[in-house]
């Protein structure tokens, strides 16, 4: 059977995301360039355990990390599931293959005092294009989306009067966040900019031309305002998200509120952040207490 049927499934009936469906295809090519090149094998009916550890140990050695190793890993296990299923192949040989383990990464944020500083003092300019940008980065942090949520928010999407928005997330799957009334005027202000430069356009962000946003676009903006007021070497759309769920949970937020607003499908997911409140604490501790 064609990994292209795989894809169709993990695609139409898992409903994974386009950006994920890329990744398995790519991990399954790779693997099975290597096992045709180093063993001969094409068929998945062939492939032993040995084959895949193999593979492993040269990824290792090629210094590819060990979080995108236990992607790959998680990538065959998905296939060989569904193969077995399928009754494509007699057993799965994922069974005797253990991923290596990762050391945990606490997510990095952007701290809060700096974040006032960005909506308080870095000055965006006047226009369309600076309502824009501080509008976009507004929204990242106030509401915590995913990149790709927000380069997909469309007019109908916005209710100013509510205070929220519905975004697309991963599998498809629709949310409502709430967002601030004092976004309510920037969102109103931003609109009419736009409305006066481009008239009907295809997306609630759009580009200097109009376009819709894309994700590059974005990740400039987002990269270049952070570096103003932070030293962090990661300045993407993706640490807004970190930087949202974690003064959330430092300013007293319920980690289930949190898992709803990120659209995570398990709480372990969320339960990462609780690290860096704990972190806050453990530095509050050692300031305040005499033996500490």
């Amino acid at each position: 059977m064609s990994v292209a049927t795989f894809l169709q499934y993990i695609r139409f009936e898992k409903r994974f995301s386009p950006n994920t469906v890329l990744a398995y295809q790519n991990d399954l090519e790779q693997f099975f360039q290597y096992s045709e090149v180093q063993y001969g094998i094409t068929d998945p009916a062939e492939v032993q355990h040995g084959v895949i550890r193999s593979w492993m140990v040269q990824l290792m050695e090629q210094k590819i990390s060990t979080r995108s190793i236990n992607r790959k890993i998680t990538s065959l296990k998905t296939y060989f599931k569904f193969l077995l299923r399928r009754q494509e192949v007699a057993t799965n040989p994922m069974l005797k293959v253990q991923s290596p383990k990762t050391s945990k990464r606490l997510p990095v944020f952007v701290d809060q005092n700096k974040m006032d500083l960005l909506f308080r003092e870095v000055d965006f300019g006047e226009g369309f294009e600076s309502s824009r940008d501080r509008l976009l980065l507004e929204l990242l942090y106030a509401t915590g989306m995913r990149l790709s949520e927000l380069v997909g928010i469309k007019d109908v999407d916005v209710d100013v009067y509510a205070a929220q928005v519905k975004v697309l997330g991963k599998r498809n799957k629709e949310r409502i966040i709430p967002f601030s009334n004092k976004l309510k005027e920037e969102i109103k202000a931003y609109v009419k900019l736009r409305a006066d430069k481009f008239g009907n356009v295809p997306a609630f962000f759009v580009t200097d031309k109009g376009k819709q946003l894309y994700p590059k676009f974005v990740y400039r903006i987002v990269h270049q305002r952070l570096g103003e007021v932070t030293t962090l070497e990661k300045r993407s759309p993706h640490i807004l998200r970190h930087t949202f769920a974690t003064h959330m949970l430092n300013n007293g937020a319920d980690i289930n509120s949190v898992k709803e607003l990120l659209g995570h499908a398990n709480l372990s997911a969320t339960q990462v952040y609780t690290h860096n409140t704990i972190e806050k604490l453990k530095e509050v501790y050692k300031l305040a207490h005499p033996r500490a």
